[in-house]
């Protein structure tokens, strides 16, 4: 008997917790979302690994996905990327030609445009990387809500500690983010939608 009104009494407790608490956790992830969706980039001007000039009208276009990272990432970055590449496989050739992907350098002092060119070879998909004046890439980054900063190791090298988000842009603005944490089929899933 008394198990059961022990049982009973922490279900009603479990109830009530989620009854308070789901309302809360909904505004919350409502506010993340307004607060990403309040990114709107900004003016730029900087060169590709081609050495052509980028600005923001290259992200105009059915879709874009844009991620910043760099190329001496021990995991999050080549990971996210080789994720892209997996998703890319799976859209239809039609769709993938509506796609651009670009990858913005967020160490544009050791990602010089020939290291970032050999860095996305690697892939199979097409990925556009861009990187520049480092106060340039440090404005952009922060327009779309990038934060970065360097990590000093005690050899004396660095690390880049940064956000990871998957932005994807129609016709240049803000349409949706993806994690470096979804799965290819929730990623596909949110790329077919604004296809």
């Amino acid at each position: 008997m008394k198990l059961k009104t022990s049982i009973t009494i922490i279900t009603g407790c479990l109830v009530i917790f989620l009854f308070i608490m789901l309302p809360i956790f909904l505004s919350v992830q409502n506010k993340k979302d307004e607060y990403v969706a309040s990114f709107k980039g900004s003016n730029f001007s900087l060169k590709d690994m081609n050495n052509n000039e980028i600005t923001e009208k290259s992200f105009d276009g059915p879709l874009t996905v844009i991620f910043f990272g760099f190329t001496h990432c021990p995991d999050i970055c080549p990971m996210t990327l080789n994720k892209l590449d997996l998703v890319l496989d799976r859209i239809d050739k039609k769709n993938k030609k509506k796609i651009k992907v670009f990858f913005i350098s967020v160490d544009p002092e050791r990602d010089s445009p020939e290291v970032v060119k050999d860095y996305l070879s690697s892939f199979e998909n097409e990925f556009l990387g861009i990187t520049g004046d480092p106060e340039k890439i440090f404005l952009l980054s922060r327009s779309w809500g990038i934060l970065s900063q360097k990590i000093f190791l005690e050899d004396g090298q660095y690390n880049i500690d940064h956000s990871s988000p998957i932005i994807l842009l129609k016709n240049g603005k803000f349409i949706a983010k993806l994690s470096h944490r979804d799965d290819i089929k929730q990623c596909i899933k949110v790329i077919s939608k604004y296809l």
